[in-house]
Parts: C-alpha cells; structure tokens; sequence
C-alpha cells in the first residue's frame, strides 16, 4: 500500500510536534485559566472551565468565573459556591469580595447574612457592618464607633460615613478632633491629618496650604507668628504640631522653640509638644530624652511614646520612671513580654523582690528572648523543651490528605507562591500540635522550608526546634561561612531572621535572596572581593548569595571590632 506525499509530510509533521502543543496538562490549563481571569477574558475563562472541573484547584476557576461577574451576579449562585466550598480559603476570599460588594451597594440583608459567617473580618467590612448597623436604627453601633477615632488613623473608604456619623451626632467635639489630628501627626499621617482638619469647626480651621506649610515649613512659620497666639485655639494646636514636625529632624531645636512660645501655650498643648520631643530623643539616644518627658508631666502618651519613655528611662537607670511609666500602660500594651520583664527589674531595684519574682514567674520558661532572661533572674536552667516524636505515617497521610495543604502544596509545585502561602497559613487554623508538627514536615520534605517553619512555630505544648529552627543548604552554607571564620549558627540566624531561606525573597526595599542583599551592597561587596564576573541578576543564585553576604557579615564583623551583636543590627 503506498500512501500519499501529503499523507507522508503530514504525519512526519504531527511527529515533530511537542507533545504540549497538541494538548496542555493540567496544570497548564489552570495557569491559562489564571491568566484569563487576570486579563478579564471571560471568553476564554469560559472554554477553559470545563477542562478542569477535576483539577485540584477546581474551586478557583469557579471563584474567579463569579468575580468576573460579581456586580450582576445571581446571589444564589454566591451562596451555591459558599456552601460547596465551605471551611475553604476561597470561599473565604469570596465572602469577603462579595461582603465588599453588597456594603458599597448598601444591600444591607445581603451584607449580614454573609457578614456573620466571615472568620477574621477587616477594618474596612467592620465599617461597612457598623453602617449596616446603623441603617437598621441601632443606636449602639456609634458607641462601638467611638474607639476608632483616635486609633483608626488612616481609615479606608468605608469608614468615612462612620467616623462622620460621630461628628454629626456631637460625639466628637473640637477638642477630640485635635487629638485625632496630634495622633496622626505622631504616627505620620500627614495627609490623613489634613483631611481631618475638615471636621473642626469653621474658626479653627485652617486652609489647605497653610496646614501643608506647618507640614513642610513648619520653623519658619513658628518664627512668624506674632508673639502672644495665647488667644488663637488654631494657632497654638498648630503651633504644636509644627514643634512636633521640629523634632522629627531636630529634637534640641524643637525644645528650644517650645521653651519660647511655652507662655502662650496651654498646659494639655505643651504637655503633648514635651512628649514628641521626648519621644524624638529617645530614639536618637539623646541625654535630655528624660528631661523633656518629665516637662510634660502627666500629659498622656500614645503607646509608641510610652515605650520609648522606658527605653529613655532604662538607658538613664532611672527605674522609677521605668516602673510609674508601665504601670500607666494600656492593658495589653502592659502584658507584652518585654514590659513584663522591666517592670519585674524595676520592682527589684526598689526591693519590691516577691512582686518582682512573680512577674518573672509570669513569662519565664517561654521561648523567647524575655522568657529566657526571667528564668535567668529566677535562677532557673535555660532549656528547650523536649523534642515531640517525629509523625507517624498515618499522621503525615492525614494531614497530607488534608484539602487545604493539597492546595497549597499544589500553588508552590506551580510557583505560585503568594497563593501557596495564603492557602497554607488559612490550612493551619485550629490545627493541634501534632497536627502542626506533620504539616511542617510535610512542608520540609517538599522544601518549602519558611511554611515549615510556620507550622512549627505554632505549637503551644508539644515543640520540634528541628523544625523551628531549620538550617537547609547545609553544603553551601557552611563552607561559605567557614571560608569567612564566621559561626554557622550565626549565619543560620540571620538567613532565618532575614529570609525565612527562601531564595527568591525580595522585600519591599528591594533586598534580596537567602541573606537579603540590597543591590548596592551585592555590587559594592563583590568589587571588594575582587568577583570579577558578578552581575545583578545572579544576586538571587544562591552560592552567589551566600558568597557575598558571608562575605558582608566579615566586613561589618571587622568594622565593629568583631562584635556579632552590633554587627547583627
């Protein structure tokens, strides 16, 4: 039987066709249907579904069908998709979308149907149920509103018509809105704060281009004002935060201009004014940091003023200070380990030694920094706790067959990594110790070493600091580390500290790799050491991150007179 020329060429062609041409994995299908999604292709989303309605990650092509759609979704069609994929993170993830959705529509029964079944909301669905609240005529839903004018500084949209609602109902006078306003000067709000000034009443309220002058200018528009403002509420509340913008730059001027304007201040004003300056020159190490807190007397302090008045305080070993300033902490402020621990030494070093000891007691044997030292002032051993047994077979194939860990080992095996993480971490909720353990070293065994790390890091009774603290990349390393005299462990800390070793970490100042090097540093490190051949893109290779960044640890090692802790910071 002969067969045609045109037969010939045609099966000699479908020969030298990729096997992937004639028909996509998977996997292949899915990242299509990704991409579709991401570029709006209903179209295409369309066609692709049907090819995965078996794939693993199955739940998502449906998820990203609706959020196509979601404006003239059917509801029904929502609630189908949350009911099918309920304890998921995707049904998470579209709750959330769609709770958005209904609150910028005010479809309020919609809302609060979803609204009570969402695991951990954000701020700006707490705003839109407060709204919901409201439009259904509770009272109380301003009450719950309160809190968030001081500490809500930078809100999002939806919690614009709240915080409005309070000034509408006089809940919020001038003098809360000032407060407001010195907050978010102190935590650098500026734009925030400008908007805030739209909530004073008309006479103190100054102009968009003065209150960007205090912001941008703020010393030659202190030595402008005329010399008694004692009777002009703006002028002395931005007189305040212009001492306030001082300091950020010049604590010693700023408390020099404060002590020239002080007559016309008024005692809650210049209080507040001595705590920025104080703040200020805490962090800058500066001697008169104590000085200029107790100027301010009992004015009151943010929370970020209040720790670094200890700081101040503990560098200055006034311990009374140290102790008066903790005791007026906010209670959760206060229970923080490390404010546990001065408030202890500062009791002791006023012979209180009982109360000293039994806020020792209260944190010593945890496993950080703070437990050790209070088992240390207790004259108790520092130990790691005993090691948990490894898992068992049958625990490693029921966490494995867990869906979420399926999902998320799915996302890493496709480099997808921020899904990987997002589905991970939601897997881990209301995981038992033994659980968490199997989970991390399923992740250690896939080298997914920063989830492993996760996991373990979970546990409350049962511990693996194999597993906490890992030290993959033994080969590469430890010669890189030995080549430079430098202790593994040390380089180990800071690569787990730095990266959680993953290599293709970058951060969001543009530092890279295992060991976090910035560009300028990888370039100005390899012309030190003579890497002739050294390009930025290698910067993420990890033999050449580690080369240069034990590399960087011996420089800054030998500046510092070989001090790690230094050298560490």
């Amino acid at each position: 039987m002969k067969c045609r020329p045109s037969l010939l060429l045609a099966l000699f062609a479908w020969l030298l066709t990729p096997l992937g041409a004639v028909a996509q994995t998977a996997d292949e299908q899915f990242l299509a249907a990704r991409d579709a999604a991401r570029a709006g292709d209903k179209a295409k989303l369309e066609r692709l579904a049907p090819t995965l309605q078996a794939y693993e990650l199955a739940p998502y092509v449906d998820y990203w069908r609706i959020l196509l759609d979601l404006k003239d979704v059917d509801p029904a069609s929502v609630g189908l998709f949350l009911e099918r994929n309920q304890n998921t993170y995707v049904a998470e993830k579209l709750r959330i979308d769609w709770l958005r959705q209904t609150g910028k529509q005010q479809q309020w029964e919609q809302f609060d149907v979803e609204y009570s079944r969402l695991a951990q909301p954000d701020q700006s669905l707490a705003c839109y149920a407060l709204q919901s609240r409201r439009a259904r005529g509770d009272s109380s839903a301003l009450d719950d509103a309160m809190p968030l004018w001081l500490n809500l500084l930078e809100p999002p949209e939806p919690c614009y018509p709240v915080l409005e609602a309070l000034i509408i109902d006089k809940r919020v006078l001038a003098d809360a809105v000032w407060a407001r306003i010195r907050r978010q000067f102190e935590a650098n709000k500026i734009e925030a704060a400008i908007y805030s000034m739209n909530y004073l009443p008309p006479s103190q309220t100054p102009d968009k281009k003065l209150a960007q002058t205090i912001t941008g200018k703020p010393l030659p528009w202190l030595l402008k004002l005329p010399g008694d403002f004692s009777t002009n509420r703006m002028q002395r509340e931005l007189a305040v935060l212009a001492i306030q913008r001082i300091a950020r730059n010049d604590p010693r001027m700023a408390a020099e201009q404060l002590e020239r304007i002080s007559p016309s201040l008024q005692a809650n004003e210049k209080g507040w004014a001595w705590t920025q300056i104080g703040r200020q020159a805490a962090q800058r190490h500066l001697p008169e940091a104590m000085a200029w807190y107790r100027q301010a007397g009992d004015a009151p302090l943010s929370d970020d003023a209040a720790e670094w008045k200890v700081r101040a305080a503990l560098r200055a070993q006034d311990w009374g200070a140290v102790r008066s300033t903790i005791e007026k902490m906010p209670p959760a402020l206060a229970a923080q380990a490390a404010w546990i621990y001065w408030l202890g030494r500062a009791y002791r070093a006023g012979g209180r030694l009982a109360e000293a000891d039994a806020l020792f007691a209260r944190i010593a044997g945890q496993p950080d920094f703070y437990g050790n030292l209070a088992s240390d002032d207790l004259g108790r051993a520092i130990t790691t706790p005993p090691k948990a047994p490894p898992p068992s077979r049958e625990q490693l194939a029921q966490v494995q067959a867990n869906p979420g860990v399926q999902r998320a080992l799915a996302f890493f095996r496709l480099g997808l990594r921020s899904e990987g993480v997002r589905e991970w971490n939601f897997a881990l909720r209301d995981m038992s110790d033994r659980e968490l353990l199997t989970a991390s070293e399923i992740a250690l065994r896939a080298d997914i070493y920063d989830r492993a790390i996760v996991a373990a890091d979970r546990t409350r009774e049962e511990h693996d600091y194999s597993l906490r603290y890992l030290a993959p990349y033994g080969d590469q390393v430890r010669p890189a580390a030995r080549d430079q005299a430098l202790d593994d462990a040390w380089v180990y800390g800071l690569m787990r500290q730095e990266s959680r070793f993953v290599s293709s970490a970058k951060s969001q100042v543009g530092a890279s790799g295992l060991m976090q090097l910035m560009p300028a540093t990888a370039k100005w490190v390899a012309q030190k050491i003579g890497l002739k051949d050294f390009h930025p893109s290698r910067v993420n290779d990890t033999e050449t991150n580690l080369l240069l960044g034990t590399s960087y640890m011996r420089l800054v090692l030998e500046d510092l007179d070989n001090h790690p802790v230094l050298a560490s910071a």
